[in-house]
């Protein structure tokens, strides 16, 4: 019996609901989900499988065309990666994005030699006539085989986007084990579970000026012990995210255990204590000891 496998590679701009559409796509809450932009920084892959192919997905971060920092600059590293191993490349757009915003990566995109898939998200939004306006315009720069109008928050047309998937992975043995989901480990998981209560629980800049970072992991049959450092750029972020009597700190590292028990199955001890650590974002250093950088 043939079986397909290959690499789906998802970009796009800031926002425009790739996680969500990974989410959805592989049945299990892999990436950050939120309505501010920036919030995946890592390359994460989803895997999907049934006995006659292996799908494995990978979402990146927003796609920056003026990287501010070093951090910026190792994220796009990760989406220039995602250009580079896909067998298939989903594009996704959204229905408030024109193309002609999008002419240096679409210029970029061109040249892919690899199927490439445009998917128009938040059609659930849309106003009479703006999708048939929109796809008119994609449809003439001739960049994609295929358009497929989507909301992935409504989970319209997405058994579609898995049929026109596999109509062009090409035949090939499963890349990896059949009960595999991610190729992350549950200590990233964490981390980025802790990352997406202060990106909930916080505004303005505080929330891009933080990294997680696991200082100890201590599994016992019925409980785990997390202690986390969360890392700030400066002293007034670090009094912030505390907040007054520690009660801000305090909320994420309720809704943080909550979600990281789910994930794990158990009961968690969760600790959580903020340094400070100036200009993390533009240290090689940590950076790297951060996995952001090689």
């Amino acid at each position: 019996m043939s079986h397909k496998a290959g690499f789906v590679n998802i970009i796009g701009r800031p926002n425009v609901g790739k996680s969500t559409l990974m989410n959805v796509l592989v049945g299990e809450s892999l990436s950050i989900v939120t309505s501010k932009a920036q919030t995946t920084r890592h390359r994460i892959l989803g895997i999907v499988n049934s006995e006659d192919y292996q799908i494995v997905y990978s979402d990146t971060p927003g796609i920056l065309f003026k990287p501010q920092y070093e951090l910026h600059e190792a994220m796009m590293g990760a989406v220039r990666s995602a250009f580079e191993d896909a067998d298939v490349l989903l594009f996704i757009t959204e229905i408030y994005e024109q193309p002609e915003e999008m002419a240096d990566i679409l210029g970029m995109v061109n040249k892919l030699d690899m199927p490439k898939l445009l998917l128009i998200n938040k059609i659930d939004q849309a106003k009479e006539g703006q999708l048939e306006q929109l796809t008119e315009k994609w449809q003439q720069l001739s960049v994609f085989q295929n358009i497929i109008p989507i909301s992935a928050l409504q989970h319209l047309n997405i058994s579609q986007v898995t049929d026109t998937i596999l109509s062009l992975l090409p035949e090939h043995p499963a890349y990896y084990d059949k009960e595999q989901l991610t190729d992350r480990n549950e200590r990233f998981f964490v981390t980025e579970i802790i990352r997406e209560k202060i990106l909930l629980n916080y505004r303005k800049e505080v929330p891009y000026s933080t990294e997680v970072v696991i200082d100890s992991f201590k599994e016992d049959e019925h409980i785990d012990r997390i202690r986390a450092i969360i890392f700030v750029e400066r002293q007034t972020q670090k009094s912030i995210l505390i907040g007054k009597n520690g009660e801000a700190l305090k909320k994420v590292g309720i809704e943080a255990r909550a979600a990281i028990e789910a994930l794990v199955g158990k009961q968690v001890y969760l600790e959580l204590h903020v340094k400070v650590k100036e200009g993390w974002r533009n240290d090689s250093r940590f950076l790297k000891q951060t996995g952001y950088q090689e």
